[in-house]
């Protein structure tokens, strides 16, 4: 009887409380938490922020440099005498950095061991570095030093490349390797800068080599013997806005050397040797956030510097742009310093002139000019909104967006007077999955009559950007365009509710 006494005066307390309230004015408000923003839910995969600043950077430097540069090679077999290493002039990373610069590239990677095991800055793992050099100027070399402070100081990203695969090491295929040479060699590269975008490890892993002596083969378990897991961590600790590209598993390899990414090409895909064949196209349904990024020379012979090679025809690797960076893939230039340490003068002045190409042909955004409409956009949240004008407020966090169960839509740019239109740009809001399976564009002289654009390509995903060359060619892309009065883009098909934060034209 007492317990019930007790509880009743309690719920009258209660009751006495809540009156109070009301009668001071506070009253209970039913809070409704459940998405106030009416934002799209998340398709998985999805990127972290490091994935996404990453693809952000789209164009930047491969510097092979080395050894080979000096034998001739394109892989050493790693019983070469480090006296061979003996650069003419001091080497000058910035100047790498500077002719990247010029190009339009926004960072750059700079190979310091490749798989001859030669270490290009004073390591504590092996005597096969630079302090054995041939020569003053190969002693007092720091690469992975003075191409961090170079980067910094020209405001561009930076990262290194450190094969995995060692043919000097005595100690290659034991695990002694691992702990004692390369995860270390990993750590002290970290420790020149946390500001690292990308630490590049290749794909070649065990063969034959020099191994101390042993000349003979060896092979490993490149799925378990490096430690994976365990360098991820390490690294990011020191390192968080790095990437592990290839054996790292966060980002992959495009699937070939040639510059070239598929037109369908996911970023979703799979962990293991799946990248290495499937790598141009991705895979729909795939796992992992596993984006793409192609690797491709500018010069005509290998990755290292060779007498007699020459650089590529400018319009090429424009067309290798479009075909990397407009199709959803980052794209990885090699740009081979010579024997004197710098990049010669021919490569540079190539690169100096598609910096001027790019920024020609894609300075003029036509569609900030453009009165732009869509089909289906989805209602306004508390805070933010899905309106068409998302489009082309030049806002990457902003985004266009259509209902839930809506996988389709047409969106139309319109000008006043007609414009020459070449290309189409269009962007993914990534940050909730990539979604867009299938779309095609069509353009309109006068306004009331429309034309089927891009003959012959295959317009099905897009993901972070992809550029569509209207006349339907990448290799020659530019040409006369066409007049237009407006452009009708229709998704046609769509994994969930298209999100699209940017659509550009040039």
């Amino acid at each position: 009887m007492k317990r019930l006494t007790h509880l009743l005066s309690a719920l009258s307390l209660i009751i006495l409380s809540l009156n109070t309230h009301a009668q001071t004015g506070f009253t209970l408000q039913n809070q409704n938490l459940d998405n106030p923003d009416n934002e799209p839910a998340p398709v998985h995969p999805v990127p972290y922020e490091q994935q996404i600043q990453w693809q952000e950077l789209e164009f930047y430097a491969f510097f092979h440099y080395g050894m080979n540069t000096y034998t001739g090679k394109e892989w050493g077999f790693g019983d070469e005498a480090e006296t061979i290493f003996a650069p003419t002039e001091a080497p000058d990373p910035a100047q790498w950095l500077k002719v990247a610069k010029a190009a339009g590239m926004r960072g750059g990677i700079a190979v310091v061991k490749h798989h001859d095991g030669f270490c290009l800055w004073s390591t504590a793992t092996t005597t096969h570095n630079v302090t054995r050099s041939g020569n003053i100027h190969g002693q007092n070399t720091n690469i992975p030093r003075d191409f961090a402070r170079a980067a910094r100081k020209l405001d561009m990203k930076y990262g290194f490349y450190i094969s995995p695969w060692d043919r000097n090491s005595p100690l290659y295929g034991t695990p002694e390797y691992v702990s004692q040479v390369f995860l270390r060699q990993c750590a002290e590269l970290a420790a020149y800068g946390t500001d690292q975008f990308e630490m590049w490890f290749d794909g070649a892993n065990g063969g034959d080599g020099y191994y101390g002596g042993a000349n003979e083969t060896r092979s490993i378990d490149r799925e378990t013997y490096y430690d994976i897991p365990n360098l991820r961590d390490s690294v990011h600790k020191v390192c968080p806005q790095c990437i592990l590209w290839g054996m790292g598993g966060e980002a992959r390899w495009i699937g070939n050397e040639a510059g070239w990414a598929g037109e369908t090409n996911w970023s979703n895909e799979n962990r293991g040797f799946a990248p290495e064949r499937n790598g141009m196209y991705g895979t729909e349904d795939g796992w992992f956030w596993l984006p793409g990024e192609s690797d491709a020379k500018i010069t005509n012979k290998g990755w290292f510097y060779h007498e007699g090679e020459s650089a590529l025809p400018v319009e090429r690797l424009f067309q290798m742009y479009l075909e990397t960076v407009g199709r959803n893939a980052t794209l990885l230039l090699n740009i081979p310093p010579d024997k004197t340490g710098k990049i010669p003068e021919y490569t540079a002045d190539t690169l100096k002139q598609l910096g001027k190409l790019l920024k020609e042909r894609f300075r003029h955004d036509l569609a900030l000019k453009a009165g732009i409409t869509a089909t289906g956009t989805r209602a306004s949240g508390a805070n933010r909104d899905y309106l068409p004008s998302n489009l082309n407020d030049g806002d990457k966090d902003t985004y266009w967006a259509t209902y839930d169960e809506q996988t389709s839509a047409v969106i139309t740019l319109v000008w006043d007077k007609p414009q020459t239109v070449r290309y189409v740009a269009l962007m993914e809001y990534i940050r909730k999955g990539q979604r867009i399976r299938k779309f095609h564009i069509e353009y309109s002289p006068d306004g009331s009559t429309w034309l089927p654009a891009a003959p012959g390509v295959e317009c099905t995903t897009v993901g972070y950007k992809r550029i569509i060359p209207l006349n339907g060619s990448t290799a020659q892309s530019y040409g006369e365009g066409y007049s237009a009065k407006a452009i009708r883009i229709t998704i046609d098909d769509s994994k969930a509710c298209p999100l699209i934060h940017t659509i550009s034209v040039y």
